[in-house]
């Protein structure tokens, strides 16, 4: 039987298939922050359970960590301060490695754990966080999980799963150089809606993807949740084997040709069935902006919004009023008309440092926007000190940008930085969702490179026509 990655890798995991409810399933690597694991700590506290395997958990602190320097000392926010002691305090007692806010290696979970070589193709790797589909781009199973859900992978080193439907999305051809991973997941977004995936785990192949950097890739599986899939998944390939290799928790140098082998061997056979195909080409991708409450509705920057009345589903026309009037925006409106309030740079989907590459070259020579407040904030330390010692938070600096420490930031609104009400931003980080960002606060989800350009134009711009 021809099979593809996503079924290898659940017959390799199965425990137990109980006839008529949910699979057990083999959890390899368990990723923990701050604000999903005290109730499951507290759990196995009631029921005298200890953690059946601590050195399967990599855990870090990045939703609640304030940005700025002097925040980070007092740690303002009760909640938050609180949620950051007790997550030490677990790690503590039950013996778990921690990148605590002291240590060079802490930074957003999805961006840390890449950086150390935690997990490798083949793997199933869950967190307490919708975005942990980001390590699908190294050929792992990797999906968001629930508290109660933490508390049993780390009692039984198992989940309850059902088997999911497979999707095969294929985005062939060249990608315009003003066009990114970011825009290519985007579209892909538009073209099957949030809820398009439900139900699926989404295989992303063919010869742009193929063509991306890691970095890239991370981006696109980070937000296959966005598109309603339960996960994210691209096949090993060189790109993926060197990336890994030398990193810290990587194979030892004697067991390195095996585990190459084995991750090569999970590449879907040829002519294995998928439940669903989507096909793009990249070289019809251009730049993209969301422009309403959801990250479906997208656009490309060149387009004029939609009039609601014009859209056939009722439901989705319904959806579009509505997120035009939170918006404030209208139908027919250019998306290169509407003006920026805040642009910021980072989250698990943007804060690598190839995104800060992206946005130095665009800002560099230039000027941020007056009135425009433009927030640069790297991923984690080790993304921080090389951008550094490339010289870009100088450039960023001197274009008017602000330079911070790594977290979350502005992604979620946890940690002091936040939209004011009606206050519009150009975002690079994941959803859109009315008050993600801030009470109120308008967001569009963008490319690093759109976010630049945004912030020195003061509004949004096409990046194949500006200069």
């Amino acid at each position: 039987m021809k099979k593809t990655m996503y079924q290898k890798i659940w017959d390799a995991h199965l425990v137990h298939q109980p006839e008529g409810s949910a699979a057990l399933l083999y959890v390899d690597r368990h990723l923990m922050h701050e604000v999903t694991s005290p109730q499951a700590f507290e759990g196995l506290r009631i029921a005298n359970r200890p953690v059946r395997n601590s050195h399967s958990i990599l855990a870090t602190m990045d939703h609640c960590v304030p940005t700025k320097v002097e925040e980070r000392a007092t740690l303002p926010d009760p909640i938050g301060k609180k949620q950051i002691e007790v997550m030490a305090q677990n790690c503590a007692d039950n013996d778990i490695n921690l990148y605590d806010m002291n240590s060079a290696n802490n930074g957003v979970i999805h961006i840390v754990v890449p950086e150390h070589g935690f997990v490798h193709p083949g793997m199933v790797v869950c967190c307490g966080d919708s975005h942990t589909a980001t390590h699908g781009a190294f050929g792992a199973l990797a999906f968001g999980i629930g508290t109660s859900e933490v508390e049993h992978i780390m009692a039984t080193q198992t989940i309850q799963q059902k088997q999911s439907k497979t999707m095969l999305v294929k985005v062939d051809g060249e990608l315009s150089p003003f066009a990114t991973a970011k825009d290519i997941v985007l579209a892909i977004i538009g073209k099957i809606g949030t809820a398009g995936g439900t139900g699926y785990v989404i295989e992303f192949a063919g010869s742009a993807i193929e063509a991306l950097t890691m970095e890239g890739r991370m981006t696109v599986c980070n937000m296959a949740i966005e598109g309603g899939a339960r996960a994210g998944l691209i096949a090993p390939d060189q790109k993926t084997i060197d990336f890994l290799k030398g990193k810290e928790f990587a194979p030892s140098e004697e067991h390195w040709d095996q585990a190459v082998d084995y991750w090569l061997s999970l590449k879907s056979d040829d002519g294995a069935e998928y439940d669903a195909v989507v096909e793009l080409n990249a070289a019809d991708i251009a730049p993209q902006v969301t422009w309403g409450t959801s990250p479906e509705q997208v656009l490309p920057v060149d387009a004029v919004l939609p009039e609601p009345s014009q859209i056939n589903d009722l439901i989705k026309s319904q959806a579009a009023e509505s997120a035009l009037k939170y918006m404030g925006l209208k139908a027919g409106q250019k998306m290169t008309d509407v003006g920026v309030d805040v642009v910021f740079v980072g989250s698990c989907t943007n804060g690598r440092i190839e995104d800060f590459r992206a946005i130095a070259e665009v800002s560099k020579g230039k000027k941020v926007a007056d009135g425009v407040q433009a927030i640069a904030v790297p991923g984690s330390y080790p993304v921080k000190a090389q951008a550094e010692a490339e010289g870009i938070d100088k450039v960023l600096i001197e274009a008017g940008w602000e330079w911070r420490e790594p977290g979350c930031s502005m992604c979620l609104a946890m940690n002091g930085d936040y939209l004011q009400p009606e206050q519009r931003c150009a975002s690079t980080s994941n959803r859109n969702f009315e008050g993600r960002q801030g009470k109120g606060g308008r967001t569009h989800l963008v490319s690093p490179a759109m976010a630049a350009a945004a912030a020195i134009e003061g509004k949004f711009v096409d990046l194949r026509s500006w200069k």
